[in-house]
């Protein structure tokens, strides 16, 4: 078989398994002992693990002060961050938290030695500067599993409201140094966020896997996340078999899905929970949970319509193989089973319809005028408007 060219942008160290926090002794060594440690409200603090990074802290007789974030990140959060430490000459920049910690942590390393706003590198806003860099080391430590941040290079902001975005700040040399990925520190995850993300997670690594831009690699990856999604995530959520195993699973399938979403871009539904959690407090895990089962079967519907040889097809029918564990005699079986299977995990999962954050009808339009970002150019059917309005009506 000819493979096809690809490229792969750069990626962190990875350092992937149960036990793993044992390593940020030796990996601060290797940057110097003036630390900033960003983190989330406090949920890391009460774990039993924060004793453990004191102790690595402590170690390297690191001189090191926290930041904590205690919401989605903002442009005015970040610079304000950033202005209170940028005279501090940190060594390196140490994340452990959900995404929004692992965005803002990266943003702020990227910003700390050099005199610029982010909204100078944000996408689609501001005079959209070419980024400089260098950025101070900057080391990822998730704590929960599904936004992949650990492995990208993009940084995601918000501003909420009536003019709201959400936007990238993104860059090769924003991608971390390393990542620590430990399914331990996933423990204390509720079953909501198990839900949000576990499914962000799973969309991620769908879209990347029929996305315009995937490649040879990047499947082969996409086929193993899959599979750890399909093992792990009803298992976490319900608390059912071996939760050490699923928590595992499902921290191999959000590293994945962050490594294959920074190579081959993403798909509609990410095209729409920009927007979402732009105007209206939609958590962005929450926003692909509740529309991945529809975005699917209405990316299905089009496709077979309108451009039946699409390969995209085949490659949704191997994701119903995957995630159903069984075998079909014919392609429109599988296809079926899939959009059953994904509205079964939502109904499981208890995923909120979008009309619980206020959104309404009347609110289509604009969000549909608002989603046709980067994610929605790699989606693999072009989509109407009134192709996404059927989305956004079937989940309101």
């Amino acid at each position: 078989m000819q493979i096809a060219p690809f490229s792969i942008a750069r990626l962190p160290r990875i350092e992937f398994g149960q036990g793993k926090l044992s390593t940020l002794t030796s990996t601060i060594k290797k940057y110097g002992n003036k630390i900033l440690l960003v983190t989330g409200r406090q949920s890391i603090e009460k774990s039993n693990h924060w004793q453990s990074i004191i102790d690595s802290l402590e170690q390297n007789n690191c001189n090191w002060q926290q930041v904590r974030i205690t919401h989605e990140p903002s442009p005015e959060m970040i610079d304000n961050i950033v202005g209170q430490f940028r005279d501090k000459h940190f060594d390196a920049v140490i994340g452990i938290g959900g995404g929004s910690v692992l965005d803002a942590a990266k943003a702020i390393a990227g910003l700390l030695l050099i005199d610029h706003s982010i909204m100078d590198f944000l996408e689609g806003v501001g005079p959209e500067l070419t980024y400089p860099g260098p950025a101070v080391p900057f080391i990822a430590i998730p704590t929960t599993a599904g936004t992949g941040s650990e492995a990208t290079k993009n940084a995601v902001l918000s501003k909420q409201g009536k003019d709201g975005f959400k936007k990238s700040f993104r860059d090769d040399q924003l991608v971390a140094e390393v990542a620590i990925i430990d399914p331990d520190l996933l423990s204390s995850c509720p079953p909501s966020l198990i839900a949000a993300n576990g499914m962000d997670a799973l969309t991620q690594i769908m879209e990347s896997f029929v996305s315009t831009r995937s490649n040879t690699l990047t499947d082969a990856l996409a086929v193993s996340g899959l599979r750890s999604c399909r093992d792990g995530l009803i298992d976490w959520y319900q608390q059912k078999n071996n939760q050490s195993t699923a928590r595992s699973s499902m921290a191999y399938a959000s590293l994945v899905s962050g490594i294959n979403l920074a190579q081959t871009g993403l798909g509609s539904v990410h095209g729409l929970a920009a927007p979402l959690g732009a105007f209206f407090p939609v958590p962005h895990g929450a926003a692909c949970g509740t529309l991945l089962a529809s975005a699917t079967r209405i990316n299905i519907e089009t496709m077979l319509t309108r451009e039946p040889d699409n390969p995209a097809l085949e490659k949704y029918a191997r994701i119903a193989v995957i995630l159903c564990n069984k075998k079909f005699r014919q392609q429109s079986d599988a296809l079926t089973a899939l959009i059953n299977l994904l509205e079964k995990w939502t109904n499981i999962m208890q995923l909120k319809k979008l009309g619980a954050y206020g959104i309404s009808q009347k609110d289509h339009e604009k969000i549909t005028q608002h989603s046709r970002g980067s994610s929605m150019k790699t989606n693999p059917v072009l989509l109407t408007d009134d192709d996404i309005m059927k989305i956004l009506e079937e989940r309101t």
